[in-house]
């Protein structure tokens, strides 16, 4: 648990951080997030004390941070930062390894929690052990720089703008993956971000600043739900309703599919599917192969020849996917419906557009007025 109190930097006479009260409980992901030169880095760097505060209290697991040497204090705190910060002469290994062999750790346990971490970032080990930093492209660099801050199992995990280098497609990986490995791991995290759609992606909680100050500090559903401000309104934006389909996994919402088996003689299943238009074909195994659509068919009419056969991973989302990503690839493809696959392409559901609206709409009617505020 992390908990800041009255926390205040001033810089002369100028307040970086002013003020700043805020709780984040074991296992949540706390995203600051604002304009520049809001306070937000400022603060994380507070936390490891690579800053001290000027005023105020900082507790991590109940110990003010000042009452710690700087050192005993960052050993228990995973850092990652935008710039990776590799050491360029160190192998993935070695460079994976530095907190644990600081900490005495033998080779073996090294070599051991170095290659299980990058089996958990998605890289093969046998690959990248013994490549350099240089060696790396960007997101695999940032990969290794997360398992670097994982390596001694701490209970906090610092982030500052950790993505923000990539390019944007690894980005989304990145991100789906820090959402993966956080699902496991359950870490206490502060993450820093210029990106508003990232935060609402990954926070439990977030911190809107500006000037230094606290503007909201809520879940993202209460800050779209209900802006603090005009200032919070203005920020996260217009299209909340697009932001909160982020919040909602198509597990979530996604209905069973209508489905035949490869190698039915003929597809007289119409009522049996309930009526439905679209019927997904799957193999002995639950993989999915392709769809028929009924209206074109009759109680003869032979499968193989119906069936238009389709790329599972292109035509259908993962079900731990968000309603975002079903919708952007809904469109894409010209669909009002896909299929919803788990990690073998087995199919696992269907995501209408109707569910998408309803999630869409879903809280528009609490949304606070704020744009009056002009008018008043």
């Amino acid at each position: 648990m992390i908990r800041l109190e009255g926390v205040t930097r001033r810089y002369g006479g100028e307040v970086a951080v002013d003020n700043l009260s805020l709780e984040v409980a074991d296992g949540e992901v706390c995203v600051l997030i604002g304009p520049s030169g809001c306070g937000k880095t400022t603060t994380l760097r507070m936390i490891n004390r690579l800053i001290d505060p000027t005023s105020g209290h900082i507790l991590v697991n109940g110990r003010d941070v000042m009452s710690m040497r700087p050192e005993e204090l960052r050993r228990g705190l995973g850092y990652v930062i935008q710039s990776i910060g590799l050491f360029p002469h160190l192998t993935v290994e070695q460079n994976i390894g530095v907190v644990p062999h600081l900490l005495g750790w033998e080779k073996s346990r090294i070599a051991e929690r170095a290659s299980e971490l990058l089996v958990l970032v998605g890289l093969d080990p046998a690959g990248h052990l013994g490549k350099y930093p240089r060696q790396l492209s960007g997101g695999e660099a940032q990969r290794v720089g997360v398992a670097r801050a994982l390596a001694a199992d701490p209970p906090v995990l610092l982030m500052d703008e950790p993505f923000g280098a990539v390019d944007p497609l690894n980005r989304e990986r990145l991100q789906a993956e820090f959402g993966r490995i956080q699902r496991e791991l359950h870490k206490t995290v502060i993450f820093v971000t210029h990106d508003i759609d990232e935060a609402i992606r990954l926070a439990d909680k977030l911190a809107i600043m500006r000037d230094g100050t606290l503007q909201q500090f809520a879940s993202p559903e209460e800050v779209l739900n209900h802006p603090a401000n005009k200032f919070v309104h203005d920020f996260v934006g217009a299209d909340r309703a697009l932001k909160r389909l982020v919040r909602v996994r198509v597990e979530d919402v996604m209905r069973s599919p209508a489905i035949v088996r490869e190698g039915a003689e003929e597809i007289a299943y119409r009522v049996a599917a309930g009526r439905r238009r679209f019927v997904y074909v799957i193999d002995v195994n639950g993989k999915l192969l392709g769809w028929v659509d009924t209206d074109d068919i009759t109680p003869d009419t032979n499968l193989t020849d119906a069936m238009t056969l389709i790329d599972a991973t292109e035509a259908s989302v993962r079900v731990d996917a968000s309603l975002r990503d079903a919708l952007s690839r809904m469109l894409g493809l010209g669909f009002r419906a896909i299929a919803v696959t788990d990690e073998h392409s087995r199919l696992v559901g269907e995501v209408t557009f109707t569910a998408v609206e309803g999630a869409m709409t879903e809280g528009d009617e609490h949304i606070s007025n704020i744009a009056e505020e002009d008018a008043g």
